[in-house]
């Protein structure tokens, strides 16, 4: 039992059970998710070390590509499919609140687990976070404007969920704290977004059991986009010589976003609602990297 629960796949599936089944509790914890993914997102950004910078001369490089892959070309596929296939403006803000969201912190570890470039990984994903601070009001901005929400409250939620965060990951890291903090950190990321994924699935449990249909469809556009667009993008990028190893992070940035970022702005921005496209996203992403374990173990 106690190998389950520090399990991140049975910790993750456990968080969809447990909103499925109790999720009627879920509204009176909701409170405690902007503290509960402040702390997350401290944690899980200990695992990013700004001295990689100074290990390579190509920098540029991968932060752009990093940015490109995770806003540009995720959002040119999710949104369409989107806009066309949602029912409801909700729904289709929580699409665009998916596309807004920083890439996953896991795409690190994974990265490891699956013998690809890390250094490569961690510039794209600080190249990646730092662009969130203008590309998620940008894109909220442009295909969201309708609901009223303005581009500075957004940049100001993005400075608050990213940037303090990441200065407040730093002290995390002081000599006398570090081990213990890199011994607990993975526990703490685990379970900070099994929370909210918890919550979003709770909120909204009567559509898990009462509209198969719309989460199919749900589902089918996050399938398409994360799946399709990871093996698009290895096919592409070992067709003009990118090495084995950098494309392993590059098929993650390219589909891989925070479950728990996307749940929390969601909510707070458009209600529970648009909160249900990053609840199933959660489901679909866990099952993308056990996929690409699966695959990296039989290739």
């Amino acid at each position: 039992m106690k190998r389950l629960f520090l399990n991140r796949n049975a910790i993750l599936v456990f968080a969809v059970l447990m909103g499925l089944f109790i999720g009627e509790h879920a509204s009176t914890v909701k409170f405690l998710t902007f503290p509960i993914l402040a702390l997350t997102m401290m944690f899980s950004m200990t695992g990013i070390s700004f001295a990689q910078l100074k290990k390579t001369e190509m920098v540029y490089k991968p932060i752009f590509t990093g940015i490109f892959l995770n806003y540009i070309i995720f959002s040119a596929i999710l949104i369409p499919l989107a806009y066309f296939l949602m029912p409801t403006k909700e729904l289709f803000f929580g699409f665009v609140v998916i596309a807004a969201t920083p890439p996953g912190v896991a795409i690190i570890p994974f990265t490891f687990i699956l013998g690809g470039n890390v250094v490569y990984a961690i510039i794209s994903l600080i190249g990646a976070f730092l662009g969130s601070i203008v590309m998620a009001p940008i894109l909220v901005k442009l295909f969201a404007n309708s609901s009223g929400i303005q581009s500075i409250d957004l940049f100001w939620m993005m400075i608050q969920l990213v940037v303090i965060p990441l200065v407040l990951s730093r002290f995390l890291l002081w000599n006398p704290i570090k081990p213990f903090i890199e011994k607990v950190r993975g526990k703490v990321v685990d379970w900070g977004f099994a929370f909210l994924i918890f919550i979003a699935v709770g909120i909204n449990r009567h559509v898990f059991f009462s509209s198969p249909l719309l989460l199919i469809k749900i589902a089918s556009i996050l399938i398409i986009t994360i799946f399709g667009l990871g093996h698009i993008t290895h096919l592409i990028a070992k067709k003009i010589k990118v090495d084995a190893q950098t494309r392993i992070p590059m098929i993650m940035l390219v589909g891989i976003k925070s479950s728990g970022f996307s749940v929390f702005t969601a909510l707070t921005l458009f209600g529970k609602e648009a909160a249900i496209p990053s609840a199933v996203m959660a489901v679909v992403v866990l099952s993308y990297l056990i996929f690409l374990s699966i695959k990296s173990k039989v290739l």
